[in-house]
């Protein structure tokens, strides 16, 4: 499950960025961020089911603080 997940906000993630490379055009920035924390958020879920768990704590940790400073950004 969480292997088509992480593919499907890739692909996501990587069509946001690309929108902004190509049209110059930066208002779709924040929901590529959202969409980068959600992609290392489920990495770091997935990490911790394989048992691997610094590794998923440490990513959990990195999304936490892409998503706050997201929300800092916006409020």
């Amino acid at each position: 499950m969480y292997k088509k997940l992480r593919i499907i906000l890739g692909i996501l993630v990587l069509i946001l960025a690309a929108f902004g490379l190509i049209t110059k055009n930066f208002v779709a920035q924040p929901f590529m961020m959202l969409g980068l924390s959600a992609f290392i958020l489920v990495g770091g879920l997935d990490e911790m089911k394989k048992g691997n768990k610094r590794r998923g704590n440490i990513s959990i940790i990195v999304s936490v603080f892409v998503l706050i400073i997201l929300l800092q950004n916006f409020v």
